[in-house]
């Protein structure tokens, strides 16, 4: 049956696709690639996580069916952790609920609010789910560029007068996936007052909470008076307690948005893994010391990369937060675009990393690295993309052909 699905041709072919083939081809060829192409943090979850996870699967009470709301501990572990780190008091059954990640909660959320035809917006660049959990649903998205050289709200209203029919909902998300960019009280104070005036939902992804720098903890929008009016923000469990695989995220903030959300969910899901919530309430109510310690490792991996390519010549902002940094491509590799100067990295170099238009059209001129490789793999990844960078001509032979046919 020669059928086109909807939903599927709504979608772009992956991006990242072309550059995960290379590198696959290469490993399967025996050459070690360093790579720092996906957030998938690396280095074990914390022991005592693991324990509370084996010693509630052993109880068989346990396997049977979960809630999708998820279970009223972890709940309420979240509100606590909401009231110890930001000082804003949650309705552990009206304003929380478990997802299966943040990227469930997204995606699922987008399904309860939007219909065909609406419109939201989004920045750009951005992680691809903010955009994509919406273009899935059947609506619209409307960019906002944001980042060096860009005005973020004065594109935001931009985006906002010129969209027909007017937006119903905007995602920020800071410290930014792929940007690294963070933002303060302030800024989020004008989010919500540009919402409420504009009858908006705020969808606000906060997933890299934990992963800061430079002592000054990332807020959240939920601190903003009258910020739940209009606002639902996701969390996770993955990077700021070595958890990816484990799928545990939240949503919290407005009641209307979670009762939504929790709605779909119950037509979609039983909830995860009961000793997995489990263990996720031990990681929230527990000892802290492991968040402490794999925040100071990205910022460890984080100096030893930028401070290495800086004097590499390879010039790339500090990040002050996140898992990443936003490097602008060098000079005299620009007209080949993300795509191609991420495969030239590989080729070259043995180096994988994320071609930046895989987060967004204004990403182009941009690759994402990310601090999944220890040090001494990285301190090797410096050392590789040096030789490059410092190679006599300005593009390895095949890619100065290339350019110069177009």
């Amino acid at each position: 049956m020669d059928t086109e699905f909807y939903r599927i041709k709504r979608l772009p072919p992956y991006v990242f696709e072309e550059v995960n083939r290379m590198k696959a081809q290469a490993r399967a060829a025996g050459e070690d690639i360093i790579d720092f192409g996906m957030g998938n943090p690396d280095n074990p979850t914390p022991p005592h996580i693991v324990a509370k996870l084996v010693e509630a699967a052993q109880n068989p009470r346990a396997h049977r069916y979960s809630s999708s709301r998820g279970v009223p501990g972890l709940r309420k572990a979240l509100a606590n952790y909401y009231g110890r780190r930001f000082g804003v008091t949650l309705d552990q059954d009206k304003e929380c609920i478990v997802t299966l990640g943040s990227k469930e909660g997204l995606a699922n959320l987008a399904m309860a609010i939007s219909a065909p035809g609406d419109t939201v917006l989004v920045p750009n660049p951005s992680y691809p789910m903010h955009a994509f959990g919406f273009i899935i649903a059947g609506a619209n998205v409307r960019s906002v560029p944001i980042g060096p050289g860009f005005d973020f709200f004065a594109g935001l209203d931009r985006a906002y007068r010129h969209s027909v029919p007017a937006p119903i909902a905007l995602i920020v998300s800071f410290p930014a996936n792929p940007t690294a960019m963070t933002v303060n009280l302030d800024f989020y104070k004008e989010v919500v007052d540009f919402a409420k005036k504009r009858n908006m939902w705020i969808i606000s992804d906060l997933a890299y909470s934990e992963i800061y720098f430079d002592g000054n903890p990332p807020p959240s929008i939920l601190q903003v008076p009258g910020a739940r009016d209009v606002a639902i923000e996701f969390t996770s469990l993955s990077k700021t307690y070595n958890m990816p695989g484990w799928r545990i995220g939240f949503g919290a903030g407005n009641a209307k948005l979670v009762g939504a959300l929790a709605r779909v969910k119950s037509y979609l899901d039983y909830g995860a893994f009961t000793p997995i919530q489990v263990a996720a309430t031990a990681a929230l109510n527990g000892p802290q010391d492991c968040v402490e310690e794999i925040r100071a490792m990205y910022k460890s991996r984080r100096d030893v990369l930028v401070q290495g390519l800086t004097q590499a010549g390879w010039n790339i902002p500090n990040p002050s937060a996140s898992m990443f940094c936003w490097a602008p491509i060098p000079e005299r590799y620009a007209d080949l675009g993300s795509v191609e100067f991420s495969k030239l990295l590989l080729r070259e170099a043995k180096v994988a990393v994320a071609p930046g238009i895989g987060f967004g059209e204004y990403g182009d001129n941009f690759v994402r690295l990310a601090f999944v490789e220890n040090e001494h793999r990285t301190r090797q990844a410096v050392k590789s993309i040096k030789r490059l960078l410092s190679s006599p001509s300005n593009l390895p032979q095949e890619d100065q052909k290339a350019v110069a046919h177009g």
